[in-house]
């Protein structure tokens, strides 16, 4: 196969299963002599807050001079970006070598009587055997789904870790907390330490009870103490107060709450220097100022401000508006935005029109994706100013042509729209 080729496989094995569950991988595994057994895997679950904790983690152990897999998802502008070393992202030419040999797998997996895997699945098992073959130090995994029956649960890692949790796929992991934490909690393993970002009640009581249950050394990101210096859409300093006392910390990733995120990578760093992993503090400092998250609060331009921000549900837009308020209280914002039918879009368009008057809907790039009529009417029923753009290249343009210099421009609401804006935008302002 070539590329393209391997694309339109992925994506059409794709459709053909669904559901939840190990078996599959776990044979795939098998068939590919289990690379995953041995990586040394730090896991990364939770609603929101994986993408920026797993950057944080990764280009602090990339400054330390370790070769870090990457396994995110899902990518914003290129399939490659799922599938990292350190910075560079596995080439075109790999993607094809590797479906081209686990498709034979794939093939065998549904002859045996299973299912046929899915699409998260053989991306997953060709992220495995890459990181083997590259022969990397780390691999930090980022969960897609859940957790307990995720495809990346197969492994025994060194550390998991669980971000914020909130609701969302509430269809598939369960319509409470602590259904939803359950799931989630997953991937604590026995005998291995876990972080734990401060969660509701609700939540933590199931994580601490599933901890207990396998002996898992809990690290509460919550015993590490902080202070915000300084806060603006330029960046964030702070000290922080955990194993040692860490001053003037930089974030380059806007977003008060990127600083949870970051002591929640400041936690599993200290929990790996207690496994035995060689971390100095140089590394924490320059890994933490090098952190990039794309579409995660980025600002594109100013004059006008261009923020992007991939928030998907009502957690993430809610830091998300909490965010804007903070850094222009005194701008006026214009929102064009995307949402799936399978949100809580009602709310999550309610909190944007508490900081906005005049938006653009535009339809997402997914087949759940509400149309751009359908959310200009949501809108509008919350007696806001709204328009539907016929394409997303249509909203990006109409929205650029209206803005004026001091305004602020947001693009928000899907991941499925904001990779082609973020195109759109790097090469009207190169």
């Amino acid at each position: 196969m070539n590329y393209n080729e391997a694309i339109n496989y992925i994506e059409n094995t794709g459709k053909f299963a669904m559901n939840l569950g190990l078996g599959r991988i776990e044979r795939l595994c098998e068939l590919a002599e289990n690379p995953e057994r041995d990586l040394k895997v730090i896991h990364v679950a939770g609603t929101n807050g994986k993408g920026s904790t797993t950057t944080f983690i990764s280009t602090v152990l990339i400054n330390q001079g370790y070769r870090v897999g990457i396994y995110t998802s899902p990518y914003i502008e290129r399939f490659t970006e799922r599938i990292k070393i350190n910075n560079d992202e596995i080439s075109e030419k790999e993607i094809a070598r590797l479906i081209t040999e686990i498709s034979s797998d794939v093939e065998r997996v549904e002859l045996e009587g299973l299912e046929r895997p899915t699409e998260f699945e053989v991306i997953t098992a060709c992220a495995f055997k890459y990181f083997k073959e590259q022969q990397v130090d780390f691999v930090i995994l980022e969960v897609g789904l859940g957790g307990r029956f995720d495809a990346t649960n197969v492994v025994n890692p060194l550390l998991s870790v669980i971000t914020t949790i909130s609701y969302d796929h509430m269809n598939i992991l369960g319509d409470t907390l602590g259904k939803i934490a359950f799931e989630k909690a997953g991937i604590i393993k026995s005998d291995r330490p876990v972080v734990f970002y401060p969660q509701e009640k609700e939540a933590m009581d199931v994580l601490l009870s599933q901890a207990v249950s396998k002996s898992a050394s809990v690290k509460l990101v919550s015993d590490i103490s902080y202070e915000v210096i300084e806060d603006s859409v330029d960046g964030i300093i702070f000290n922080a107060f955990g194993n040692k006392e860490y001053k003037n910390l930089m974030l380059n990733m806007t977003g008060s709450y990127q600083v949870m995120n970051a002591l929640t990578a400041l936690k599993a760093i200290e929990t790996l220097i207690e496994e035995g992993v060689s971390i100095e503090n140089r590394a924490i400092y320059e890994g933490f100022a090098a952190a990039k998250w794309p579409g995660r609060f980025e600002l594109i331009h100013r004059e006008p401000y261009i923020v992007l921000d991939g928030g998907h549900n009502v957690q993430g837009i809610e830091v998300l508006v909490s965010a804007l308020k903070k850094y222009f209280p005194d701008k006026k914002i214009r929102i064009v935005c995307g949402m799936l039918k399978d949100k809580k879009y009602n709310e999550m368009v309610e909190m944007l029109t508490e900081i906005s008057n005049d938006f653009i809907a535009v339809r997402a790039d997914s087949p759940r994706a509400l149309s751009a009529e359908e959310l200009k009417v949501t809108i509008e029923k919350k007696g806001k100013n709204a328009e539907a753009a016929e394409s997303i290249k249509e909203g990006v343009k109409r929205a650029l042509d209206v803005s004026e210099k001091d305004e602020v421009l947001v693009f928000c609401g899907s991941l499925y729209m904001i990779g082609e804006v973020r195109g759109i935008l790097k090469k009207t302002y190169k």
